[in-house]
């Protein structure tokens, strides 16, 4: 068995994360079999002596049914009813199975704030931290009911990613109704599961594609970018079927396993590369990019060919190489007015008072490539 999916079996801390797809159905809305199964799975893995934070999508697709609604609404303002509806039967519905394990859970509802902000970030660290020493399950879910297109995650894949290394997570583990990646659309019958992804050339030529239930926003695409994103920041992850909840959470003989990097990311670094906002776009020349992603150096006004958005001193902007991919985020030490005259030229070339780094190393996180 692999080093990951070794890691994933033997993890004490865990962010477990369900799609809708795996919990609910368009016509009957919630499946309290295949709830009580997951909880059954999880209850065994805390029985254990394992924490578990459960990440839950399904809110809109349990709200569905009440609200005789035959198919997940477009809109937002009905999507936040279906919500409101449907997170009180989710939370009762968990409330309920993790009881007959005499399990407690807290619902904890969170928007894009609370992981942007750093305060909001920090005040997130201790809820979660107190829960799970009250021996409480946290069950998380994306404030549907308030969430504006402005704050909302996208999906729940990306804030259990998020929520994994706010915690402190020893793996995380992604479930829905497919049974890990595979190299095209298992759908077809031609293609092959990928049983392990140890870094980012194992993905090249992937094509994924979105779940076909309607059910949830994210599909394969949202998860890979997800497990990608942990895997990235030191916390192995395990991509797998609900339906095989089981297994995923006792030995991890299942689905797809991502290694992770080699170092874990600071709070900091991880809030800054992954969770923080960004305010604009520096392109850089392939000489920067070298010394940026490569020797992990500070970009300096010379290694800039241009400049997007309206920043201020102190924002978080994307760095992107001369193919317009983003290679890393960091906080810009100039206005966006400031740099147009600066770029592309040395520092010996600028006054004393600008001969300073645009993007410092400290404050500056490459991405794998």
């Amino acid at each position: 068995m692999s080093a990951a999916r070794k890691a994933v079996a033997a993890a004490q801390r865990l962010v477990v994360k369900v799609g809708s797809s795996a919990l609910t159905t368009a016509g009957d809305g919630l499946d309290v079999t295949r709830l009580n199964a997951l909880v059954d799975a999880i209850a065994t893995r805390i029985s254990r002596g394992s924490q578990i934070v459960l990440v839950s999508s399904g809110a809109i697709g349990a709200g569905l049914a009440p609200l005789a609604l035959g198919k997940r609404p477009r809109d937002l303002a009905t999507q936040q009813a279906a919500a409101s509806v449907g997170q009180l039967q989710l939370a009762h519905a968990y409330a309920e199975s993790f009881g007959r394990y005499s399990l407690t859970v807290g619902q904890v509802l969170m928007t894009s704030d609370d992981v942007v902000r750093r305060a909001h970030y920090r005040n997130a660290q201790r809820t979660f931290s107190r829960l799970l020493a009250l021996g409480a399950v946290p069950v998380v879910n994306e404030n549907d009911t308030v969430a504006t297109e402005e704050i909302k995650f996208g999906d729940n894949d990306r804030l259990a990613a998020l929520v994994a290394h706010l915690i402190g997570a020893d793996a995380l583990v992604l479930l829905s109704d497919v049974d890990g990646l595979y190299d095209g659309d298992p759908r077809s019958g031609s293609t092959s599961r990928i049983a392990e992804v140890t870094g980012p050339s194992d993905l090249e030529g992937i094509a994924v594609g979105m779940s076909s239930s309607g059910l949830g926003t994210g599909g394969m695409v949202s998860k890979l970018a997800a497990a990608r994103t942990a895997a990235s920041a030191g916390i192995p992850v395990l991509l797998a079927a609900a339906a095989d909840s089981g297994h995923a959470l006792s030995t991890a003989e299942v689905g797809t396993a991502f290694r992770p990097a080699d170092s874990r990311l600071s709070a900091r670094r991880f809030w800054l590369g992954y969770a923080a906002g960004t305010r604009g776009r520096l392109h850089l020349d392939d000489g920067a990019v070298a010394a940026v992603v490569r020797r992990r150096r500070s970009l300096l006004a010379a290694g800039i060919t241009g400049v997007d958005g309206d920043f201020e001193a102190g924002d978080v902007v994307e760095l992107v190489d001369p193919a317009q991919k983003v290679v890393a985020r960091g906080v810009v030490a100039f206005d966006a007015g400031e740099l147009p005259e600066l770029i592309g030229r040395s520092s010996h070339e600028l006054p004393e008072e600008q001969r300073r780094e645009v993007v410092h190393a400290d404050d500056l996180v490459p991405f794998r490539r």
